[in-house]
């Protein structure tokens, strides 16, 4: 899940401007749920909003409909088996880093409750769980020996998926890097990519003979820029600098590992999964700042990975570029690390929670209604923008949309959320019309199955579709698990 407080200065997509989708009464909903449901400023003129058809719209027939979660957010259990701590443990230790002194334990207490969990799946008809693999449950200090109680675990949880019909994505870094790794610099030493290389060619020998979906990295953007620049997450720091080489680092991690999943022979398909944000200049005229934001936001990572090159936009001392020394960045690049991170994919993982706009200074300003994450500006055609941007300005490569959601407004268990039913419907909508436009859409994962820790908010927020009783780890699916499994079973997604 991505939990992305606003930048502490400032976030194009280069494609036009369009108002909130859905219906009058998706709107309603929608604005029910958020502390602050109107734009604070001017919104650049919008054609008319776009309607969906009178008649469900269909999604190819191999569609892949999914769920998501990640390891430190609902397994618990975080000193059982030989797993070694990773920098969440650390850094939710200290109390004030999360609210209400929450940690990753017992989260959803999925270590346990793994095969109850793939039944739900299972009932609601779901077709693949994307879920991550804790690096120190593998490998307690980051490298060395094989930690086999790990390596069994997961084993068992990819063992009753398949029993199942549902098919792993499974990603292999998460944001909870082994401690030991940190200690000797972490995503600020080249050696973590190395040992990020190794880590991955365990696992894809371990599991190669399942058709799993890999996904390198969750977010490196996330991770570098609110753990390392932020200080919001961790590891905690707040220099740009080593948010920006935590950047380089995590996609050349990434291109390493594919160039292993190539050699091991492994069964499946791997990818990266990066949270893009659609931004849209308030002034049309003076769309500078946008542009950059855009660079930082999104081309810093689509640009490498997609085309082999850094944008040189997105990084120095001019409004909504990432703050750091372009200079010290360029020199972390060895020859030949483009070539590495542009290692040819067989998809590409997206995660889409919403839009900001950018006023003429490069800041990020609201522009649509919020969701009780104050960050998340909700705008369902942000998504069809996105799609068709990748569509226009990039190589063509199979597109899965890995991660959408929102949390309900309150942190009381409830079972009653029409609020993301509508969400799911709008945003399920402009991915059928996407893929009705020509973009090689291939699946949507709902964030998240089950209510978990989302990290900085501990548990004060809930994003699952399962309703989740944290004293007695009771799941209760909520109105839109109801709803995604009717979706599912159709194939299709109604007008309202």
């Amino acid at each position: 899940m991505t939990d992305s407080p606003a930048r502490p200065s400032a976030t194009i997509a280069r494609r036009g401007f369009l108002a909130l989708g859905g219906s009058a009464a998706a709107a309603a909903a929608l604005a029910a749920c958020t502390a602050s449901s109107s734009p604070t400023g001017p919104a650049t003129p919008t054609p008319t909003p776009w309607a969906p058809p009178a008649e469900p719209m269909p999604f190819p027939a191999d569609y892949l409909w999914g769920t998501a979660t990640s390891a430190y957010q609902v397994e618990g259990e975080t000193a059982l088996d030989g797993r070694g701590p990773s920098i969440w443990d650390t850094f939710a230790a200290t109390r004030s880093n999360v609210k209400g002194g929450a940690t990753g334990d017992p989260a959803a207490d999925q270590y346990h409750r793994y095969e109850a969990d793939a039944d739900l799946m299972s009932d609601l008809g779901v077709g693949a769980y994307r879920f991550s693999i804790s690096w120190s449950r593998i490998l307690p200090t980051g490298s060395g020996a094989v930690n086999q109680a790990g390596l069994d675990h997961y084993r068992a949880v990819v063992d009753a998926l398949v029993a199942r019909g549902i098919r792993p994505a499974i990603t292999l870094f998460h944001w909870d890097l082994p401690q030991a790794l940190q200690d000797a610099g972490g995503w600020g030493d080249r050696e973590t990519t190395a040992r990020f290389a190794e880590y991955a060619r365990t696992l894809f020998d371990a599991f190669g003979d399942v058709e799993i979906d890999w996904l390198t990295i969750n977010e490196p953007k996330t991770h570098a820029f609110v753990g390392h620049w932020y200080g919001v997450h961790a590891p905690g720091l707040t220099d740009p600098d080593a948010a920006a080489a935590a950047v380089h680092h995590q996609m050349l991690a990434h291109g390493l590992a594919v160039r292993e999943f190539r050699a091991s022979g492994a069964k499946g398909r791997i990818g990266i999964a990066l949270n893009l944000l659609p931004v849209y200049p308030i002034d049309p005229d003076a769309t500078g700042g946008a542009e950059r934001v855009d660079a930082s936001e999104n081309r810093l990572f689509l640009d490498p990975v997609l085309l082999g090159s850094y944008p040189i936009d997105a990084i120095g001392p001019y409004p909504g570029s990432l703050p750091a020394d372009a200079t010290a960045f360029e020199a972390l690049q060895q020859p030949g690390d483009l070539d590495v991170i542009s290692e040819p994919c067989d998809l590409l993982a997206i995660q889409y929670y919403g839009v900001t706009g950018v006023d003429d200074g490069g800041n990020t300003v609201t522009i649509e209604p919020t969701s009780a994450a104050s960050w998340q500006q909700i705008r369902a055609e942000g998504l069809y923008d996105l799609l068709t941007r990748l569509r226009d300005d990039y190589p063509p490569i199979p597109i899965l949309i890995t991660e959408n959601g929102m949390p309900d407004p309150l942190p009381a268990v409830t079972v009653d959320d029409p609020y993301r039913v509508d969400f799911l419907r709008t945003h399920f909508q402009q991915a059928a019309r996407a893929i009705d436009e020509g973009v090689p859409l291939i699946g949507h994962f709902v964030w998240s199955l089950l209510d978990n820790f989302e990290w900085a908010e501990g548990y004060s927020q809930r994003w699952g579709i399962v309703a989740v009783d944290f004293a007695t780890q009771e799941r209760m699916p909520k109105a839109s698990a109801g709803y995604f499994s009717d979706v599912i079973a159709a194939n299709a997604v109604s007008p309202d």
